[in-house]
């Protein structure tokens, strides 16, 4: 079996990185299709990959500004020549599933959602958008370009695998396509219960707005009780747009190493996630270090988080709903045992046994 790995950008490390991190070490000879990669932005983590990048990685600033080029995404992804694989396996958020394969060819696409900016959050996206009225007012035309292609290239994708049944209703939704959910890989063997528990609650996100961090920061600024925030941002305002929210008793720590992470995640109190996420690998991060998880209702949590057991919701996504939420959690009411044993579920194990038998099977028929 000939396959190929394609993936959106190589240009963070983040949750959908982990899978393609996966998908490598099920295929370790497998060349990586990707329209950009960013050494620099990736720490080098795959510099020892075989890579292939799009014609976008050469255009001036084609890599630090390769949001300038959206309407050329379309056709980066499409010149790639896939004429020499069996499978094709994609995991895509965006442009990734476009590959163009013959008909003989299988393609895959691992969805960790339909294109944010095209779909679901259109409107927000345009609205927080740090740029002028008149760039506002004539950016829908170009998305509903945009939009128009993206629908016309998930048509070509064979199979569908969404990261959680959130993101499958999604699928069904925009898509109009049935999908397999497979939840993403979590490396909780590197995850340990502490001992000792400081006074401190935690953050895990990238700075983007549709992340909440900001709503997270006046909560505890409110509450006086100690915040600890780890997380970078991937546009130039991120960090100053926090910025104004830090107080004496939360902190910024940016951005910190693997160990690091599983070090404050094992001894916070709890994490905090006020955001919506389509599965959330970091909350289960922090039930994989035996600590509860104060979630925002909605998304992949509903499918990973127990309320009352692993976690607790609130309801409404509003500093004072969160701000109630903390006053009324109990550390001593959690087991972090229990709560352990509930995230090896969502293993690295599972996930790469589950997307070979997905492919075997399919291979099959």
């Amino acid at each position: 079996m000939r396959i190929a790995l394609i993936h959106d950008f190589l240009n963070q490390l983040g949750g959908a990185e982990k899978v393609l991190e996966a998908f490598h070490e099920l295929y370790p000879e497998a060349l990586v299709y990707t329209m950009i990669h960013d050494e620099k932005s990736t720490k080098s983590f795959f510099k020892d990959w075989k890579i292939k990048t799009s014609y976008l990685q050469s255009l001036p600033f084609g890599i630090k500004k390769y949001k300038y080029y959206l309407l050329l995404m379309p056709s980066a992804v499409e010149s790639f020549n896939f004429d020499d694989y069996d499978v094709i396996l994609s995991s895509s958020s965006a442009y990734a599933k476009g590959a163009i394969v013959k008909p003989n060819s299988l393609s895959i696409c691992y969805c960790h959602t339909p294109t944010r900016y095209l779909w679901s959050d259109a409107h927000t996206y345009v609205q927080e958008l740090g740029q002028g009225k008149l760039f506002k007012k004539f950016l829908p035309i170009p998305l509903n370009y945009l939009r128009m292609w993206d629908r016309l290239a998930a048509e070509r994708v064979d199979n569908f695998i969404a990261n959680s049944n959130f993101v499958a209703k999604r699928i069904k939704k925009y898509y109009h396509r049935e999908s397999k959910v497979i939840y993403p890989p979590v490396e909780v063997e590197k995850f340990k219960i502490s001992p000792e528990i400081d006074n401190y609650f935690l953050v895990i996100s990238r700075l983007r707005p549709y992340k909440k961090v900001e709503l997270a920061m006046q909560a505890f600024y409110k509450l006086g009780i100690p915040l600890k925030i780890i997380g970078v941002g991937s546009e130039k305002n991120d960090k100053e747009r926090v910025k104004k929210f830090i107080k004496p008793n939360i902190e910024f720590l940016g951005y910190v190493s693997e160990e690091e992470k599983a070090k404050y995640l094992s001894r916070c109190k709890a994490l905090i996630h006020p955001q919506e996420e389509d599965f959330g690998i970091t909350a289960v991060e922090a039930m994989a270090s035996g600590r509860p998880v104060i979630a925002y209702k909605s998304g992949g949590v509903l499918e990973t988080v127990i309320d009352g057991a692993t976690g607790k919701f609130f309801e409404e996504q509003t500093w004072e709903c969160l701000a109630d939420a903390v006053i009324k959690f109990k550390a001593e009411d959690f087991d972090p045992v229990k709560i352990r044993e509930h995230s090896l579920k969502f293993s690295k194990e599972r996930f790469k046994n589950e997307i070979k038998e997905f492919i075997e099977n399919k291979l099959k028929h």
